[in-house]
């Protein structure tokens, strides 16, 4: 499969009140170099995902995700080096899903929206509350920020 999304920065939390629903998010990386490997607990369910590099700093890349029991989640994020908190709002606007994350713990103060498309010559609407894009910065990818929290970027 192959994953196109694009992620920004949030200027505010005026999006809970559009938010379907949320869920919570804990999810560690087992490996993070040419394939990350992912576990997380999304909800009452889990998933293993294995994801590559984008090729060239474009908006695809590619990716595989299965769902695997809770417990054998739980088992394997206790092995993981760094794990990422947040809180997962979906949020419809102008026929696109946007997935909201308010990062919780060690990352506690940000926000991050990203929206999947079709296709990467996708333009999906802005809604007023994207501050600014950070598709291509590689600090706010959440296997960076298991390892780096957002809480010590500024000591």
């Amino acid at each position: 499969m192959k994953e196109i999304e694009r992620k920004f920065l949030v200027s505010d939390e005026s999006f809970v009140a559009m938010a379907t629903s949320h869920n919570r998010i804990a999810q560690g990386y087992l490996a993070a170099r040419r394939v990350t490997a992912r576990v997380r607990v999304y909800g009452d369910k889990a998933y293993i995902t294995f994801k590559g590099k984008s090729k060239d700093g474009g908006l695809s890349r590619f990716e595989f995700e299965r769902e695997i029991p809770v417990r054998c989640a739980e088992l394997l994020l206790t092995r993981c080096s760094g794990t990422v908190e947040k809180l997962r709002y979906l949020v419809p606007y102008k026929g696109y899903t946007w997935e909201v994350d308010l990062f919780t713990g060690k990352n506690e103060g940000l926000v991050i929206a990203e929206v999947e498309m079709a296709s990467e010559s996708d333009s999906p609407p802005l809604p007023e509350w994207i501050w600014t894009e950070v598709t291509s910065d590689f600090h706010y990818r959440n296997s960076y920020l298991a390892q780096k929290p957002y809480t010590e970027w500024f000591k």
